[in-house]
């Protein structure tokens, strides 16, 4: 499931930092989106939640837009990071 949330404020000036920005997303994680999964529903292995500072249309590209994003694994009824390195 994805989530998508406006977030002025980490963009321009006194911007919220990158750090607060993916700790807020997980909280998104754990605290709103979690309790948006349909049970009994389709079962769902995967959440993103993405923070930009205007809308966008989904699938749009627009570099002047600032976004953060990260994937969460369903793990025992928690958001486990899902970590995108090699």
């Amino acid at each position: 499931m994805r989530f998508r949330f406006l977030a002025p404020a980490i963009s321009g000036r006194g911007a919220l930092d990158v750090e607060d920005a993916l700790s807020d997303i997980a909280w998104l994680c754990e605290n709103f989106a979690l309790a948006r999964i349909p049970n009994p529903g389709p079962q769902v292995n995967q959440i993103v939640v993405s923070l930009m500072d205007r809308e966008v249309p989904f699938g749009e590209a627009d570099e002047t837009v600032t976004q953060y994003f990260d994937a969460f694994n369903i793990t025992n009824g928690t958001c486990e990071l899902e970590l995108f390195y090699d």
